[in-house]
């Protein structure tokens, strides 16, 4: 073979090795961003479908495929960053130190109410419930076990009130979701629980509150949820997830910002979740 052969066999297999990395970039590029959401407000098809607004925008921002995903309960939230079958995540305060002391995950936004987040403790008017020390010998609604708001934090609030959750209480449940919770109380299923202040006050603006209900309590603040991505995503990927939650303004971006339960993101601080690891460790929850 003389070396004007040898010379165009080289540049056409060049060729097709440009080609297959070309082919395999675009590939990867297509390949969708696979986001996660901790069922706060309810791990059902009606959530997915409502949350297309979010979805989209992301696809907008990214420039790429999103695929949402609401688990069916917190813990498979963790689990899906830990197992690499998502990508990005909303977590709340406890699953977030559970993760990055699992998985080591990335904190990287939050709104800026999760700074300075509370838990609503609520009751039927007719209750008679005022306070916590009320609720001994009654049967109380928390969220999903590793809900902060729905959990951690109510359980430490009544324990410091003199009511164990375990010994002082009649009985009490783990609901699953905030709203859950919400229909709980109304129902009389439980004669008090605990929930998430945005989905408290996101569902008196839609109507959706049952009129009976009533908050008797509020403990705070303390740091609750957070965007994160898995350890292993890449650094532009992550800056990109960022960027585009920084960018929601309202009004301008309603519609995802109500989807949200939030006005305004702010980068996430790792450190505000020092107080959150500490009592999940003090309550045995870590």
């Amino acid at each position: 073979m003389g070396i004007f052969q040898k010379a165009g066999r080289a540049l056409r297999l060049l060729g097709l090795a440009s080609l297959a990395a070309a082919v395999a970039g675009a590939a990867s590029a297509a390949e969708p961003l696979r986001v996660g959401m901790i069922p706060d407000a309810g791990a059902t098809q009606v959530s997915v479908e409502q949350k297309a607004p979010l979805q989209k925008y992301l696809e907008q921002q990214l420039g790429r495929p999103v695929k949402l995903v609401i688990p069916t309960n917190y813990n498979a939230t963790v689990e899906g960053l830990g197992n690499g079958s998502l990508d990005v995540a909303y977590l709340g305060g406890l699953t977030f130190v559970k993760a990055r002391a699992r998985y080591g995950v990335v904190p990287l936004v939050q709104r800026d109410i999760d700074r300075q987040f509370h838990s609503l403790f609520i009751t039927r008017a007719s209750s008679g419930i005022t306070g916590l020390a009320q609720l001994k010998s009654k049967t109380f609604c928390f969220g999903d076990i590793n809900s902060t708001s729905g959990h951690l934090y109510p359980y430490l609030a009544m324990k410091r009130a003199g009511v164990s959750a375990d010994k002082g209480l009649k009985s009490f449940r783990y609901t699953g979701s905030h709203p859950a919770t919400i229909q709980g109380v109304a129902a009389g299923v439980c004669d008090a629980g605990a929930v998430d202040e945005t989905v408290w006050k996101s569902m008196a603006a839609d109507g959706k509150l049952p009129a009976d209900l009533k908050v008797f309590n509020t403990f705070g603040p303390f740091a609750d949820y957070v965007w994160v991505a898995r350890k292993d995503l890449a650094a532009k990927d992550r800056q990109a997830v960022a960027a585009a939650f920084l960018r929601l303004q309202a009004p301008r971006d309603a519609e995802v910002l109500d989807i949200l339960r939030g006005q305004r993101f702010i980068r996430a601080d790792d450190k505000a979740y020092g107080d959150v690891e500490r009592t999940a460790k003090e309550l045995g929850l870590m």
